[in-house]
């Protein structure tokens, strides 16, 4: 199945562009790209996993991350973020995204992102805790 295709992803995160995402060329930025996969996957991390960015004592990073461009975005689009699992650990998570335009089959852009779990007294990895790890395992891609 191919990673461009609507169906290869678990999740889907509606964003609205914003008026200062595009650049002077007309078009969605291409560091704009990585905002809104952090955007989608901190959402389905707090909403559905129960992650505390504010008080909780795990935190994740981001330690590794790219992105492959096809198709041009801009404001005022809707889009949506494909999230999927492709590799769970003891304290990190890999993750496939891509961008779509609302609707459509094709992504626009696909991207990889690996999150780090740490302590945030000592950035320290520490074990996926066990409600964020159930969140992420209904990501699990075959």
């Amino acid at each position: 199945m191919s990673q461009h295709l609507r169906e290869h992803f678990q999740h889907f995160q509606a964003i609205t562009t914003r008026w200062h995402d595009n650049d002077v060329y007309g078009h969605v930025n291409n560091v704009v790209y990585y905002s809104y996969f952090d955007s989608a996957v901190n959402s389905y991390l707090i909403e559905v996993g129960g992650l505390d960015i504010h008080q909780g004592e795990v935190i994740a990073f981001v330690v590794s991350s790219s992105c492959d461009y096809f198709t041009s975005i801009a404001f005022p689009e809707r889009i949506e973020v494909g999230l999927s699992v492709s590799k769970l650990g003891n304290s990190s998570v890999h993750y496939s995204l891509g961008i779509f335009k609302a609707g459509e089959p094709q992504a626009c852009a696909t991207g990889r992102f690996v999150h780090v779990f740490v302590e945030r007294a000592s950035s320290r990895p520490v074990p996926v805790p066990q409600p964020l790890r159930a969140a992420l395992n209904r990501l699990l891609c075959d």
